[in-house]
């Protein structure tokens, strides 16, 4: 593990006072180390260009921004997703609450994720979470675009699997390999669901989903003053609804 503290310090008091120096110096950058939690060249950039040092915990949720915001919008696909990764990781409200934080700096590019990534390739159960979680938020609006394939191929590169390898998993998660069953909800039930039927357009069963999205939003629910059940419900519903209209635009085949 590099100790960038550590080794300015003891360069430092090296090119002043010989060996005596450099032990004084290495002494003192050692405790500053300690002090920043700085464990490499990017722990000490980072710590000084103003931008935090990302937990391991947050890691996850900039390359989800990274990847949602990679097109230029984020959907409402690309909201649901990242909250079922946190439903999935059973996360706490702090810990969503700084997940949240991250998917937002993820949106900004700015975060280097090399050195993590590759931190991060020494644990390779972590790793094959990591980028099934990232192509699950691909597939959230239902394609995947060119910026986003890119962005996974290099981070899987990071983090020490080869193309084919992270190719391998994308067919777990692209829409068209799934069968148009999911769960209990079949093609016509999910038209009902949305109250639309097989023949209307495109933007009417687009209108349709975003209506009774935003009618059973559990954040709308909670700032309605409801109980802990009624937001529980309002969720389910709305990841009823997301399945519904996910599973309606793969058999229409439109965005």
């Amino acid at each position: 593990m590099l100790w960038p503290g550590t080794l300015i310090g003891a360069g430092a008091g090296f090119a002043i006072a010989s060996i005596p120096g450099a032990m004084l110096g290495a002494l003192l950058g050692q405790a500053l180390d300690r002090r920043l939690h700085l464990q490499s060249w990017a722990h000490l950039w980072e710590k000084f260009g103003g931008r935090s040092v990302l937990r391991n915990d947050e890691l996850l949720f900039v390359l989800l921004g990274r990847l949602a915001k990679s097109d230029g919008r984020v959907v409402d696909g690309h909201i649901q997703q990242a909250r079922q990764e946190m439903r999935s990781l059973e996360m706490t409200e702090s810990a969503q609450r700084r997940a949240i934080a991250a998917f937002n700096r993820g949106k900004s590019g700015h975060d280097r994720l090399r050195g993590y990534l590759r931190r991060l390739s020494a644990q390779p159960h972590a790793a094959e979470g990591v980028l099934r979680a990232c192509w699950r938020m691909v597939w959230a609006d239902g394609r995947a675009g060119s910026n986003e394939r890119e962005l996974i191929a290099q981070w899987g590169k990071w983090l020490g699997w080869t193309s084919h390898q992270v190719q391998a998993l994308a067919s777990d998660y692209e829409p068209q390999k799934r069968p148009l069953v999911t769960g209990s909800i079949t093609y016509q039930d999910a038209l009902r669901l949305l109250g639309v039927s097989a023949t209307s357009e495109p933007a009417q069963i687009k209108r349709a989903y975003r209506r009774l999205l935003s009618r059973h939003h559990p954040d709308k629910i909670a700032g309605s003053g409801a109980t802990a059940l009624q937001v529980r419900e309002a969720t389910d519903k709305t990841r009823e609804l997301h399945t519904a209209y996910t599973l309606i635009r793969e058999r229409r085949d439109f965005r």
